[in-house]
């Protein structure tokens, strides 16, 4: 049996919340993989019809991350972020065996800081929170070969039929967004 797999971007609030509980809802730990949701079918967060209909939206993520007994959402401004240099760093942090602990970083920063990934300041913070260097991470996250990684990592979560941010891939079966985490802890249960 494979590893289940964790995908994410920074830039989902969802992921966020799965990336909270993931650990303690599956059966065995996954493999975290960052990717791009820009690069996978639904495209990005912040397609809202109306303000509306964003409000809803956050509402929904803070009463879950209540329900979860995480710390109470807070938003960066602007949401969403462009974090496309963070996931470069999570990327370079999954490759030097840092990556659960820089995303986990990562997300607080986000939403439970308050803080926009698209600054690299930010981004930093979080490094430094789990011990690395914001030299090695700038030159990690520069590399080619790490967009390359980056790139090839969402071209295999859309092959595998990874439609959106948070996914879980158990055994070939997807599951998509923080409320379906039970239901692929069961696949293994």
């Amino acid at each position: 049996m494979a590893q289940p797999r964790f995908y994410y971007d920074f830039a989902s609030p969802d992921a966020y919340l799965a990336a909270e509980r993931v650990m303690q809802v599956l059966p065995e730990v996954p493999e975290w993989v960052p990717v791009r949701l820009d690069g996978l079918a639904a495209g990005g967060v912040g397609a809202f019809r109306c303000a509306e209909e964003e409000l809803i939206y956050r509402e929904d993520v803070e009463a879950r991350a209540r329900r979860y007994e995480l710390q109470p959402v807070r938003w960066p401004e602007p949401f969403p972020s462009d974090t496309s240099w963070a996931m470069l760093a999570a990327t370079y942090a999954k490759q030097i065996g840092r990556g659960v602990a820089f995303s986990l970083a990562a997300f607080r920063q986000a939403f439970a800081g308050g803080r926009d990934l698209g600054e690299r300041d930010n981004v930093l913070i979080a490094a430094a929170a789990c011990e690395m260097h914001p030299v090695a991470l700038t030159k990690g996250a520069e590399l080619g070969s790490i967009a390359e990684r980056l790139d090839r990592a969402t071209a295999e979560a859309a092959a595998a039929g990874v439609l959106d941010v948070p996914a879980i891939v158990i055994d070939g079966e997807v599951f998509h967004g923080d409320r379906e985490l039970e239901r692929a802890a069961a696949v293994r249960a």
